[in-house]
């Protein structure tokens, strides 16, 4: 009776197993051409993707996704190729003389006041400073999903990986961040509902360090971004901040065209002066007077200037013939 038993279950697990083989696929994989290669990039530190744990949590709803456009997938596996066409349309190298390279990231997209920033900060220094600097926008914002790279920090290194290649020794690297800041010292990068890693005080010298870039300029116009300044200040570079470390800074929210330091830096300072450091200073008391004005509390803008930059600095100034004002004028409201 066993050895019956035995056959029977042995004919029945042949039958089902015949069957189960016979079942056509369930899945529809893509053709190996279409799959695309996700960039390479150094991981998060584990702090950065808590912090962007919590963020997604928070802002799960999509909201600020446009209702027509494109899927968050399809923006995903568009960021190659948005990367690789605004390195290329970063212009040909003046030869002979220090080139300055400029990225504008504006890392929230829940308001457009960090989208016109970006956007203004790369247009003027195109217009005002010459064919010597090379700007590109980084952004997350609604309305330009199709247009800009995001502001993540995949395409950020991405981005510095072009410029590595293209810039010589005795170009000038210069980021311009704007965004939300946190009193941990993280920068907000939000593009609802996609999953994105925040960027603390910690993190961009580690980024930076990846590269070869020997002078740089760093501005970090967010509220305590004074805590930026430490962690990347050296004798070859050049550090901004909008606020001390433990102070806010103004002019953001949904009805701001453009920050308090936007425009006292650039709509006004870099109108004025080709210095960088002149124009920081500038730039510190107009924001001090519309502070003072509006009863608010002093933001306390910092800055460390290196004991190499200044000089490299200013042997890009004898290249340059600046132009006249550029006027700030606002991107369209989504």
């Amino acid at each position: 009776m066993r050895i019956l038993v035995t056959a029977l279950l042995a004919f029945a697990a042949g039958m089902a197993l015949m069957l189960l083989l016979e079942r056509p696929p369930t899945t529809h994989p893509l053709p190996a051409a279409t799959i695309p290669t996700p960039a390479a990039t150094a991981p998060a530190p584990a702090s950065s993707q808590v912090a962007a744990a919590s963020t997604v949590a928070d802002d799960a709803d999509g909201d600020d996704w446009p209702d027509r456009g494109p899927t968050p997938e399809q923006v995903i596996y568009d960021q190659q190729s948005l990367v690789r066409r605004a390195l290329a349309g970063l212009g040909p190298r003046v030869k002979g003389r220090p080139n300055l390279y400029l990225v504008a990231f504006a890392g929230d997209g829940g308001e457009d006041v960090f989208r016109n920033e970006a956007e203004y900060a790369a247009l003027l220094f195109r217009k005002r400073f010459g064919p010597s600097v090379h700007a590109l926008v980084l952004e997350n914002n609604p309305a330009t999903l199709q247009n800009h790279p995001l502001a993540d920090w995949s395409n950020l290194e991405s981005v510095l990986d072009g410029l590595a290649a293209a810039m010589r020794p005795d170009d000038i690297l210069m980021l311009y961040f704007t965004s939300h800041g946190s009193d941990d010292h993280y920068l907000l990068v939000d593009m609802d509902p996609l999953p994105l890693d925040q960027i603390g005080a910690r993190d961009l010298p580690g980024i930076l360090a990846e590269h070869r870039f020997k002078w740089k300029v760093v501005v970090v116009n967010a509220c305590y971004s004074g805590g930026f300044v430490p962690p990347l200040q050296g004798p070859d570079t050049l550090v901004m901040s909008a606020a001390s470390a433990d102070r806010s800074s103004f002019g953001c929210g949904s009805e701001s065209q453009i920050t308090y330091f936007g425009d006292a830096f650039l709509n006004h300072a870099l109108n004025d002066t080709d210095d960088f450091v002149q124009a920081f200073h500038q730039a510190s008391g107009l924001i001090a007077g519309w502070e003072n004005r509006d009863h608010l509390p002093h933001s306390r803008p910092q800055i460390s200037v290196g004991s190499g930059i200044a000089g490299q600095l200013a042997r890009w100034r004898q290249g340059i013939r600046p132009g006249p004002p550029v006027a700030f004028r606002a991107t369209a409201p989504r």
